[in-house]
């Protein structure tokens, strides 16, 4: 017989096994971390298990970006786990950027043991302190015997409401410590943290009437749709089959309804289509889902969209009110408003006739017929946009997903590639990050292993984190960079050329690496095009290899971004391709001699 009178209850444990069953209880199947030495214990539990996989990213920062990746791509909370000092400040720029476009996040650090907190100890870093601006929570847990309930909670907190980051600060003699396993309760433990989601009926009955009046309707949606799950996406679909409304979306939106839709006008703002930006600026009722009335929408807020009445739906108390005045706000759950409002449409006694909003749409029509996006094809150089357009005609009707690091390539991406579903479009929207895309990319890859999955990416932008390329070999994920390689930080060079007199001050890139060798370097697959007539060719050899795939597209050197809104600028003041002939544009010679094509 065994003696098992010196064996634990099974609800005791280390805190470092806490955490790994903690992870289980939360459904992670995937963490994206780097050790050290404040994590080391989680790190020993972790390799004596095989239920959850620890994916090694080069730097922290790939960590929380891959983590995104995957929280966008699956609709389930990213999980990275990042030592202390060092670690936890590396893990800043994706917790901020996770912040902002309403990313689940949970991060786990390291931290020094408690004794030593304070004492300014190797790695010590008031980690609670440093991200409490770029997190919905954080937590510094000091007694083992509270781990496990705060792991929970950090769940909970990060994938209801608004989504956003969370941290949990683990001191290593936390990790160390025997205490009580706490199950996952099946009720919320933080009372103070109860958002609501179901919308006041009486808010959404008035937004109904006003819709039914509308003559020049829009749906303006956002990131939030895709975030409150695919039951919205479908009643957002079934809102616009009943009212026959044009819909606009956001960057952070696109796909929630589909591209192929007729009822589509593009994605709005800066870069956005003309239709949609002027249909934004001439409308007479927007409803806003589950947007936030960005800048890079709004353009000069005090002339946007001057004569509508607007209702807002949004989860967020924040949101409401903050950056554009509403006169029906809706607080709650997109998805659950959307279903209250389609049933209430469906029962309004007599619904507009098609009549009303018949001149809207020819008004509209005539707006399409501009053809914002187009461009100037080329037979000797590769335009940025017409290599776009073939990666979208050679990667449709598989089963793809788009990430995007952030310039020039991130807005002709979101052009020129269609999303007819959720969670295909990866980007880094609110903040900004150059380097999102490839770590991002990853955490796509790793939660669908048979998809294809593709960086468009930037010259400039792909060098931020371009050593996650070790990561994509050592787990063989075969992630395609698809690069726009222009020689310049391309959206710096445009604003500097058509704002700052042409001084390109620091945007040409002139050491730049052979991205093919360095590809092969790592151990993956490099290409190489520069030719429009080999492009379908190389593109098609990049879908099909089994490696992870660095393609070197050159594209003509000095293209712009069209149509745009020029800062300071109303909708209806927007730059379209066939006026980019001013002379302050067409002239453009940069300090190589080069003309703008």
């Amino acid at each position: 017989m065994t003696d098992d009178s010196n064996k634990m209850p099974d609800n005791q444990m280390t805190g470092a096994e806490i955490v790994l069953k903690a992870l289980k209880d939360n459904g992670v199947e995937h963490i994206f971390g780097y050790p050290g030495g404040a994590v080391l214990p989680i790190y020993d539990e972790i390799f004596q298990q095989d239920e959850i996989q620890h994916i090694l990213v080069r730097h922290e920062q790939g960590a929380g970006h891959a983590a995104e990746g995957y929280a966008r791509s699956t609709g389930k909370v990213g999980v990275m786990l990042v030592t202390s000092g060092p670690g936890a400040t590396n893990a800043v720029t994706p917790l901020q950027d996770a912040l902002m476009d309403s990313i689940p996040l949970v991060c786990l650090t390291g931290q020094v043991p408690t004794t030593l907190i304070g004492s300014d100890a190797f790695q010590e870093c008031d980690t609670v302190g440093i991200t409490r601006p770029c997190t919905k929570h954080n937590w510094l847990v000091k007694d083992v015997n509270e781990l496990a309930a705060v792991i929970h909670e950090a769940f909970r907190i990060a994938q209801t409401g608004r989504p956003g980051p969370v941290v949990v600060d683990i001191p290593k003699d936390v990790q160390f410590a025997t205490g009580t396993y706490t199950p996952k309760p099946e009720t919320a433990a933080n009372v103070s943290y109860q958002p609501k989601t179901q919308g006041d009926i009486n808010a959404i009955r008035a937004a109904v009437e006003l819709m039914a009046s509308a003559r020049r309707p829009i749906l303006y949606t956002g990131g939030g749709v895709i975030n409150s799950g695919p039951e919205a996406s479908k009643l957002l679909r079934e809102l616009v089959k009943l009212t026959d409304f044009p819909i606009t979306s956001t960057l952070m939106g696109l796909g929630a309804y589909p591209a192929s839709g007729e009822n589509w006008l593009g994605m709005l703002g800066m870069h956005g289509s003309y239709e949609a930006n002027m249909a934004m600026h001439d409308c007479d009722v927007m409803i806003c889902v589950g947007a936030r009335f960005d800048d890079r929408i709004t353009g000069r807020v005090n002339a946007f969209s001057p004569n509508s009445r607007k209702v807002h739906i949004d989860i967020d108390p924040s949101s409401i009110n903050k950056n554009v005045h509403v006169d029906i706000p809706i607080l709650g759950d997109v998805g659950a408003v959307l279903e209250d409002m389609v049933r209430l449409w469906r029962a309004l006694p007599n619904r507009p006739a098609k009549a009303q909003t018949e001149d809207w749409w020819t008004q509209i029509h005539r707006w399409r017929a501009r053809k914002s996006f187009s461009y100037k094809h080329s037979s000797d150089v590769i335009m940025p946009q017409y290599a776009l357009e073939r990666l979208y005609e050679l990667t449709r009707g598989r089963n793809t997903y788009i990430t995007t690091e952030v310039g020039q390539h991130q807005m002709w991406a979101a052009q020129f590639i269609h999303f007819e579903e959720p969670n295909r479009w990866m980007t880094s929207g609110g903040l900004g990050t150059m380097g999102y895309g490839f770590p991002a990319a990853l955490g796509v890859q790793v939660a669908h292993p048979d998809a294809l999955v593709i960086d468009v990416a930037g010259d400039a932008s792909i060098q931020m984190c371009i050593q996650e390329m070790s990561t994509a070999i050592q787990y063989n994920l075969p992630v395609k960079i698809f690069i726009l390689n222009n020689q310049y930080m391309g959206m710096v060079r445009q604003w500097q050329q058509l704002l700052h007199g042409n001084r390109l001050s620091n945007s040409y890139t002139e050491a730049m690496p052979d991205f093919v060798k360095l590809a092969e370097a790592y151990g993956g697959v490099g290409m190489y095009c520069d030719d429009p007539k080999e492009l379908d060719q190389k593109i098609e050899e990049m879908i099909a290899v089994k490696k992870p795939v660095i393609f070197d597209c050159r594209v003509a050197n000095l293209a712009n971004c069209f149509p745009m809104i020029p800062s300071g600028k109303a909708h209806n003041e927007m730059l379209l391709p066939d006026e980019a002939t001013d002379e302050a544009v067409a002239n453009a010679i940069d300090a190589k001699g080069r003309q703008l094509v």
